[in-house]
């Protein structure tokens, strides 16, 4: 028999990411998250409507920065993510086993996926005003261009089930158009989420850029939808019922809101949907010869 005392765990509790910094949720609220097992693995914060709005104004602030970054620079960002992504590699599949259930060897080739999706996006940044964009014809003494512009702020509803391969499956895309986003993560599987977070405070990714709450989608959903100042809207990790009432919300504010039907397969290939969904196109017309 040991005389060495049993070790008693330090339960973690895990903050909101705002603006580049770790703040409490402002109304002290936590809530337990369990694995998939049963068994409890740390706290998380639980955001209110004043962490929505905090988050809001950190978005709008990072806006023109980001987008005004050149597209080489938020592509190289979004590779230096991948890159600090690959290096925790042990810790998110280790958090998705534990939330999803999975085995080892699912959770790493769900964190590879994971990885190659950011890699995937990070690659299309100075490539979408080639793909997106246009030289028009026009009948007249005239140039006229038609080029994609970010669409700005972005409220992401992460989806509930694929935990980190659905979270970057619906971040990336956002920020690889130039947009910033407030990020609301699975609220019982949050944890690949506040670690992607530490993930975004520790590359280069400037603060504000990326704004990660935990809590539930059906009280955050509403507010971030009807937040004047948000621009768009991916509903993805909203109940179903939720959906159209997120959907009446934003169009109160004019808001671009991404159709959403089921929950999407996650393990398929990327395609150029969710770029386009959050990209507006200006055209330009210009006088040839001035």
């Amino acid at each position: 028999m040991s005389d060495t005392p049993e070790r008693l765990a330090v339960a973690k509790t895990y903050k909101l990411y705002i603006g580049g910094s770790f703040p409490r949720s402002e109304s002290g609220r936590v809530y337990p998250v369990h694995g998939a097992d049963g068994g409890f693995l740390a706290n998380a914060a639980h955001a209110s409507r004043k962490d929505v709005r905090d988050a809001v104004a950190a978005a709008r602030k990072a806006f023109a920065g980001w987008s005004g970054a050149t597209a080489y620079n938020r592509g190289q960002v979004l590779f230096r993510v991948a890159e600090v992504m690959e290096g925790r590699r042990d810790q998110f599949a280790a958090e998705i086993a534990a939330a999803e259930g999975l085995s080892t060897a699912q959770a790493n080739a769900a964190v590879d996926t994971a990885i190659d999706r950011m890699v995937w996006y990070a690659g299309w940044t100075d490539k979408i005003s080639m793909v997106l964009g246009a030289a028009n014809p026009v009948a007249g003494p005239y140039f006229s261009f038609s080029v994609p512009e970010p669409t700005g702020v972005v409220g992401v509803l992460a989806p509930q089930e694929s935990a980190l391969l659905g979270l970057i499956s619906v971040v990336a895309p956002v920020l690889a158009a130039g947009n910033t986003c407030v990020l609301v993560a699975s609220a019982d599987k949050p944890l690949p989420a506040v670690t992607f977070a530490e993930v975004l405070a520790t590359s280069d990714v400037p603060g504000g850029v990326v704004n990660v709450l935990t809590g539930r989608a059906a009280e955050l959903g509403p507010w971030l939808a009807s937040h004047a100042d948000v621009n768009a809207l991916d509903p993805t990790g909203a109940p179903a019922d939720l959906r159209p009432e997120l959907a009446r919300a934003a169009a109160d504010t004019v808001k671009r809101v991404l159709p959403v039907r089921g929950e999407p397969d996650w393990t398929r290939e990327p395609d150029l949907q969710r770029l386009r969904a959050f990209t507006e196109v200006k055209t330009v017309w210009h006088p040839v010869g001035t």
